[in-house]
């Protein structure tokens, strides 16, 4: 009796482990050049690996693509095609950084749709609010305003990313953000990983290394990012500093 007790036991706990096992998030970026700059999705899913947290990311980006691209299928986009066939928990919608400005009703139109399309495949759709360009940096207020007020009448998340750059651009003017004009250089693309994974996630940003990692198709260690000691430590501070109630996903 005593054996088939143990034996009984073997055969449950893997099956017990199995069944704790943590379900994992699934995040969508949708978006362009301002999302994948510097492999900011990975370093995102490199950021919850170091602290063991079960997130998953994937992307549909497209170059100098706008939501009305992604929405029709256009200039190569793939977005309605993740939507069909997986179930996300979050999709985070970036549009065309100037859309706010140039052509707010079009930019309205095609969030909203997204919007509503992501709310009705059962998953939490998130906007993404840009940052102004390096030239212009009286492009935020524009850019702030209009986000929030869409988020609040679409009565979704909103991730500050333009706010936070601004903020980090006002504390530090001596720090290399941009790579040009308008993209961000390494250091600002690892803030914005650390922004999205301290919204995704809600963790402590403070023990995120300077180095990233993945792993290439071989299974080699592959280095996403290098930012120097000083600076990491300003931009990790400047993240878990930043006002919490829009850096979360939930009240």
């Amino acid at each position: 009796m005593q054996n088939l007790k143990i034996y009984l036991l073997a055969l449950l706990v893997p099956i017990l482990g199995y069944a704790q096992q943590e379900e994992v998030t699934e995040v969508l970026f949708v978006g362009n050049s301002f999302t994948y700059f510097w492999n900011m999705p990975q370093m995102v899913n490199a950021m919850a690996k170091h602290q063991n947290v079960a997130l998953h990311t994937n992307q549909s980006t497209v170059g100098g693509s706008k939501l009305e691209q992604h929405w029709k299928s256009e200039k190569g986009t793939t977005t309605r095609s993740h939507l069909d066939n997986k179930n996300w928990d979050y999709v985070i919608l970036q549009d065309h950084s100037q859309s706010t400005i140039k052509s707010p009703q079009r930019w309205e139109e095609y969030n909203r749709k997204f919007v509503n399309l992501v709310k009705n495949k059962g998953a939490q759709p998130i906007l993404f609010s840009s940052w102004a360009y390096k030239s212009n940096p009286l492009m935020q207020t524009k850019i702030t305003e209009s986000y929030q007020s869409l988020a609040k009448n679409l009565d979704t998340k909103l991730v500050p990313m333009g706010s936070v750059l601004a903020l980090a651009r006002e504390k530090r003017p001596d720090l290399d953000l941009f790579f040009d004009d308008k993209h961000l250089s390494p250091n600002g693309s690892y803030l914005e990983a650390l922004v999205f994974y301290k919204f995704l996630t809600g963790k402590s940003v403070m023990s995120i290394p300077d180095r990233l990692t993945t792993l290439d198709a071989e299974g080699n260690k592959m280095y996403l990012i290098f930012i120097l000691p000083t600076t990491g430590d300003f931009l990790r501070q400047l993240v878990e500093e930043y006002p919490m109630e829009t850096l979360k996903l939930s009240e």
